[in-house]
């Protein structure tokens, strides 16, 4: 199984997912409001300020790309990568805030005060219009994922990747269609049965789905806020990369970081022959630093400790 991996392809990726959902969400927000106008559908608000939610999430992601790239500073010597995870994480809070809670707030208002449809065939038009541009957008973010979600499944992909931006177009583009189909069963039911309880229930329908992706997104993101180490397939590499250096016996040691999606920290405690001098030990250290920046060239900082090999010796038996 080949896991995620972390490269400047997944920053291009992400920043045309990232354009691709800015676009389609902005024009579907302006043609659901214009529905609601006419409709007065509460599933179609509650859609409305789904989509301008997701719209202003796009610009979080954008903004937590370009701060990431500023040069690192004496009080962050790490860098700024983490600014991605964390933007991110309030796309996170922001979609449950301002689409679900508004989803189900409005819901509960329409269940208890029933407003009765106008001109159903607007919001159904729009709805189509809408499940169109979404279905672009997530085709985007499909096809610019493959190359870094390899042969895991979707959903492990979702949980094991490094760049965050990639499943969080994927969750919100995917919730954005099941919302989209709430919406329109409950429109139609409305419609059919003169029910607009129907209509209310949609838009119940549609913040329960936005709480669960917004939860889904919160408990990723702050995963890799903590930190989260590479994928075993990257250690791997990393791993042979060392011990594949003339003079390292083997590595007693191995700990990785993601202070970002391209930048991971590694630090290795590495066995090598005592009686080395201190000058050979040290072009020893720059040779397997080499070795594991061109394995994993999203390995920027790397430390290595040099130390004596003390494990037991093997019996030949």
């Amino acid at each position: 199984m080949v896991g995620p991996v972390s490269s400047s392809h997944g920053s291009d990726g992400s920043a045309r997912a990232i354009a691709a959902a800015f676009a389609a969400n902005l024009g579907i927000a302006l043609a659901k409001f214009v529905a609601f106008a006419i409709t007065g559908a509460a599933s179609m608000l509650a859609e409305g300020v789904h989509s301008i939610a997701d719209t202003g999430n796009q610009g979080l992601l954008f903004l937590g790309g370009r701060r990431s790239r500023r040069p690192a500073t004496r009080q962050h010597p790490f860098g700024f990568g983490r600014e991605r995870y964390f933007w991110s994480f309030v796309v996170a809070v922001v979609l449950f805030t301002a689409g679900s809670l508004f989803a189900l707030l409005e819901g509960v208002e329409k269940l208890r005060h029933p407003h009765e449809l106008e001109s159903w065939e607007w919001a159904v038009g729009t709805l189509v219009v809408a499940f169109v541009l979404e279905s672009f957008s997530l085709r985007t973010a499909v096809r610019e994922s493959r190359d870094l979600k390899g042969d895991l499944p979707w959903r492990a992909f979702i949980r094991y990747a490094k760049v965050p931006e990639l499943p969080v177009v994927l969750l919100e583009d995917t919730g954005a269609l099941l919302g989209l189909a709430f919406a329109l069963v409950g429109v139609g039911l409305a419609e059919v049965t003169g029910n607009p309880r129907f209509d209310a229930l949609g838009s119940i329908a549609i913040g329960l789905l936005l709480g669960f992706i917004a939860f889904v997104l919160a408990v990723e993101m702050k995963s890799l806020l903590i930190g989260e180490a590479a994928a075993p397939a990257v250690q791997a590499r990393i791993r042979a990369a060392l011990e594949g250096t003339d003079g390292i016996r083997r590595v007693i040691h191995l700990r990785t970081e993601h202070l970002g999606p391209e930048d991971l920290l590694v630090v290795a405690k590495i066995a090598v022959d005592p009686s080395l001098p201190a000058r050979e030990t040290a072009a020893l250290i720059d040779q397997a630093v080499g070795r594991v920046r061109a394995a994993v060239p999203e390995a920027r900082l790397i430390f290595l400790e040099p130390d004596v090999d003390r494990a037991p010796a093997r019996t030949e038996t």
